[in-house]
């Protein structure tokens, strides 16, 4: 989260989203764009994590019906 906050394109790049952190940078070259971005990646991480935990519940779920 850190990461997302202080160098928010990297922490799209570290997660596999080259384009992403590409555009990104762009918009945190600019001072003003520097807290949309830091934001942005934050509110991507969080999601990225509610999704992954999302999975595994529907997984549990699947393998206690069979």
């Amino acid at each position: 989260m850190l990461l997302a906050i202080l160098l928010p394109f990297l922490s799209f790049i570290v997660r596999g989203k080259i384009f992403t952190g590409i555009l990104c940078l762009i918009l945190q070259i600019t001072l003003i764009g520097w807290v949309p971005a830091a934001i942005w990646a934050a509110l991507s991480l969080n999601n990225e994590r509610a999704e992954k935990r999302n999975k595994q519940l529907i997984r549990a779920m699947r393998e206690n019906k069979k």
